[in-house]
């Protein structure tokens, strides 16, 4: 059993912090005009990828000690000037300080989700599956395709939507991959990898294949990948009670906490506060 220490809680957040630069960077390659950015704040980052986008948020803050409202005022201010909601990761490990400030400015909780982990090294992993590959170069739309269909249950795709999963497939050491069934992508995943743990993330099987043990083999894939460059432990995030939660713990994962997203409005164009 893995123990939901502290330093368990700053490993994750960090690598899941590191993840959402990554992103903003891809964007800012792919999409100048966007404005993608990131700006470190409370010990953690504030990520910005565009105002409607679900890889906008905030992440490790107050994982390194007591957070300051000075801080909590730059981080409003940077999603204001922006136009966009201020949204918090809020880990249950964090500073409880952190936990007072934002009750006392009228943050919402929106989203649950649960983080599991499992050892990579000497645990079992499940058999390869042949209808799963690593995506190579010339695969970003189709994978981005893919993903988008899985997430939001629906054929076409508008080009906003679209560039959420060629950010993710273009990601500074980022590795995604796709589950086929008769020769057709239906389902996808990518993992990357930060002082030798394995992040798995952005999951998503079309309507009309799941059932089908695709995604268990997506997690199997990246586990191999995972202990072939040395991971030591794996991660992933999921809404509380999914069958995403149920394939990744058929797999050997485990909860070690819950974190709440936290949500508040901002006055575009003026520091919250």
């Amino acid at each position: 059993m893995i123990f939901a220490s502290l330093e368990l809680a700053r490993r994750l957040e960090a690598a899941e912090a590191i993840n959402g630069v990554a992103c903003a960077e891809a964007h800012r390659r792919l999409n100048p005009k966007l404005g993608a950015a990131e700006q470190e704040v409370a010990g953690g980052f504030a990520i910005f990828v565009g105002a409607a986008s679900p890889l906008t948020h905030s992440v490790g803050l107050g994982m390194h000690g007591p957070v300051r409202p000075h801080e909590l005022d730059c981080l409003e201010a940077f999603y204001s000037a922006r136009y966009a909601a201020v949204s918090v990761d809020l880990c249950p490990l964090a500073d409880a300080s952190l936990v007072e400030l934002l009750g006392n400015r009228g943050y919402r909780v929106t989203e649950f989700n649960n983080v599991l982990v499992r050892p990579v090294a000497g645990a079992e992993i499940a058999p390869p599956v042949s209808a799963v590959s690593l995506a190579r170069e010339g695969d970003e739309q189709l994978w981005a395709h893919t993903v988008g269909r899985g997430f939001l249950e629906k054929d076409a795709l508008t080009a906003d939507e679209m560039d959420v999963g060629r950010a993710i497939f273009h990601m500074p050491g980022a590795m995604c991959y796709l589950a086929f069934h008769e020769g057709q992508a239906v389902a996808a995943g990518a993992m990357a990898m930060r002082s030798g743990l394995a992040t798995l993330f952005a999951d998503s099987t079309r309507m009309g294949y799941r059932g089908a043990g695709l995604h268990c083999a997506l997690i199997g894939e990246r586990l191999r990948a995972a202990l072939t460059h040395g991971c030591d432990l794996a991660t992933a995030s999921t809404l509380p009670g999914s069958i995403s939660q149920r394939n990744y713990e058929r797999n050997g994962f485990r909860v070690v906490y819950t974190k709440a997203t936290l949500v508040r409005e901002t006055t575009a164009g003026h520091k919250a506060g």
